[in-house]
């Protein structure tokens, strides 16, 4: 069988790559090797799908060239994305910069996807993995769970297999061999927007402990990058939005076996002398409370006894016996709270891949490839990885829609 348009994978890129290519009236098949598509975007926002942000800048976006990703949206940005899908049906809502459908359902902006899909007769071949391509370009062979072989041949070829996140959803990392099959190369793939480990026992202690905090990563005690937000302690190290957005930075980190650690304040709003003043001040105001006590009020009870602990002083000391060097080692550990890491979690815990196909043999105006004439690349499969708040959706949409529109050309 013969198409203009073949797309691996049927996710966020591939259905968008699919509608931009079918719209310019060219015949398009995507495989997909799950038994539905959009497997991922359901379970994205919690259910909600926070599918793009208002707020868009080249921070939002992560690659070894940190200009590709914006080249790209610049051809399909935030206005063209909420057009796109307004047209298809889905009504935007926003809070804090976080564009959600009106209906809170990811199955929504999934439904509407497959609707035009169906309305451009995009044909979608479920349950079959692309094994190969080879020539005749581009004569696709893929397989069944039954192990039967199917061949279908495509003028062009766009990838948009996903990564390695989320193995579970249908990202096994399939698509990385087809690229290097065409000579391209790969930007090692690892965990990104994923919580930590560490090796510090008072992680048990201080587990399902909620609360705000500045978090700095080091590697090699060289500040790699920084964020704030609530972070969440757990029993095997430490998670929450500013710990998964420097996550990326992190495993890279951990890949090339630095020594890497956080340093978290747990009061950014007041500098050290500031905080040194309120503690003399909360112990001179309740002489006979233990230091334990005296901070009830300020962090959760367990975080208590650990910034104490961690600070080699003992909780039931009396506050009227602290001394002033006492009081500078309590603020110098709420200020600068360090935790050890050794490790992410893994690939199956992980929201998106950092790594993928090197973005300097890419076309960022087409998404074609320079080392492939006909072959596109979309998705999580390049090498570009977004932060929370529907950035990688943001770039699925864009990479999509170009690659599928340059595809059909």
């Amino acid at each position: 069988m013969e198409y203009d348009v073949i797309i691996a994978g049927a996710g966020a890129a591939g259905l968008v790559a699919a509608i931009a290519a079918a719209r310019k009236g060219k015949s398009v098949l995507i495989i997909e090797k799950n038994t539905k598509a959009g497997k991922k975007i359901l379970a994205t926002g919690n259910g909600k799908c926070n599918f793009t942000n208002l707020h868009q800048t080249p921070e939002c976006y992560r690659s070894e060239d940190s200009k590709f990703a914006m080249k790209v949206l610049s051809n399909f940005d935030l206005n063209k994305t909420l057009n796109f899908f307004e047209n298809l049906g889905i009504f935007p809502k926003e809070r804090n910069g976080y564009v959600y459908p009106f209906s809170e359902q990811a199955s929504s902006v999934v439904s509407v996807l497959l609707m035009e899909c169906e309305r451009l007769k995009v044909e979608i071949s479920y349950n079959e993995k692309v094994k190969s391509v080879i020539r005749p370009d581009f004569t696709v062979v893929t397989v069944r769970p039954d192990n039967t072989e199917a061949i279908y041949y495509g003028k062009k070829l766009i990838i948009a297999t996903g990564g390695c996140a989320s193995p579970n959803l249908g990202s096994d990392g399939s698509g990385y061999q087809l690229a290097k099959s065409f000579g391209h190369s790969i930007v090692k793939p690892l965990p990104a927007l994923v919580s930590l480990k560490s090796p510090d026992k008072f992680c048990k202690t201080v587990s399902g402990v909620r609360t705000q905090a500045k978090v700095t990563a080091y590697a090699s005690s060289k500040p790699l990058s920084q964020e704030e937000g609530e972070i969440i302690f757990t029993d095997y190290g430490i998670s929450g939005i500013p710990v998964m957005q420097l996550s990326r930075f992190v495993s890279k980190a951990l890949d090339k076996k630095e020594e890497v650690f956080l340093i978290l304040d747990f009061f950014k709003e007041y500098t050290n002398d500031e905080l040194k003043k309120l503690l003399t001040v909360r112990c001179s105001q309740n002489p006979n409370k233990t230091l334990e006590e005296m901070l009830i009020g300020l962090f959760n009870n367990k975080l208590n006894y650990i910034l104490i602990k961690e600070a080699k002083l003992d909780p039931g000391l009396k506050c009227k016996r602290l001394s002033k060097a006492d009081i500078n080692k309590l603020a110098g550990q709420i200020k600068n709270f360090k935790i050890r890491i050794s490790d992410t979690n893994s690939f199956d815990f992980a929201q998106v891949t950092a790594g993928g196909v090197s973005t300097s043999e890419i076309n960022p105006d087409t998404l074609e490839s320079k080392k492939k004439k006909n072959l596109y690349f979309a998705g999580e499969i390049v090498d570009v990885d977004g932060t929370c708040g529907g950035y990688n959706l943001q770039w699925a949409w864009s990479s999509g829609y170009i690659a599928g529109s340059n595809a059909a050309k």
